[in-house]
């Protein structure tokens, strides 16, 4: 599995969050557990709340929204199997910006 990866989200909250990302450096693949993002399924009222901050996707025909807000590390032996990449220019970039929007010092 690599960065920027989108697998099914096998757990309890699937509904809600259909899909997680990787999104840890493949540097630390040797680790047992990976760093995700999760990725809600989009709603209406979402849909324009911090577009900087949660970048919208379309995986699998669902449209999503990443949530940098609520990264956890998983077991990756739990992870459900891969959809889709999420590894190209633009995408990638949009994830790491919104990441690095959560965890900048230059606004607070």
């Amino acid at each position: 599995m690599a960065k920027f990866d989108v697998h099914r989200n096998p757990g309890r909250h699937r509904d809600a969050i259909p899909f997680v990302v990787v999104v840890q450096s493949r540097r630390f693949d040797v680790h047992a557990r990976r760093l995700v993002a999760p990725s809600m399924a989009a709603t209406p009222l979402e849909s324009g709340r911090y577009p900087d901050l949660a970048p919208r996707f379309i995986v699998d025909g669902q449209r999503v929204i990443l949530d940098p807000l609520q990264l956890q590390t998983v077991p990756r032996d739990l992870l459900g199997p891969g959809v889709a990449t999420l590894a190209d220019d633009a995408d990638s970039s949009r994830i790491v910006a919104a990441i690095d929007a959560v965890l900048s010092t230059s606004t607070g």
